[in-house]
């Protein structure tokens, strides 16, 4: 291994397009998650007392997961198809802004219930 070699390190340049849907995706996996323990974190909180509301805790940790599994697999494939396309090198820095920021537009919309009102 050459010493001038940063192939290891987390800030080089992403240039394929599995490498950039794998950052994109980890980020908004995790910060889903993150997100979501906090909310789960409330329920159990607020409704520890309830019968059945204590359970609410899990449906809200199942969603956190499944939400990045399913739509945001999608997502980050086309990012990193739009970038890998256009042959861009991504920063590792915007796969963090690319993940985080599809968590935080679907906090939004899930708060705001954009979608209901289409």
């Amino acid at each position: 291994m050459n010493v001038l070699d940063n192939s290891d390190d987390g800030n080089a340049p992403l240039e394929t397009f599995s490498e950039m849907w794998y950052r994109i995706f980890m980020w908004a996996l995790f910060s889903s998650l993150f997100v979501h323990i906090i909310a789960a974190s409330i329920a159990v909180g607020m409704l520890w007392k309830h019968k059945f509301g204590c359970y609410t805790a899990a449906v809200i940790l199942i969603f956190g997961l499944l939400a990045p599994i399913t739509g945001g697999v999608i997502t980050s494939a086309a990012i990193a198809g739009v970038y890998s396309a256009s042959r861009f090198q991504m920063a590792a820095d915007y796969a963090l802004v690319w993940g985080t920021g599809q968590t935080f537009l679907a906090t939004v919309m899930s708060y705001t219930r954009i979608l209901a009102t289409l």
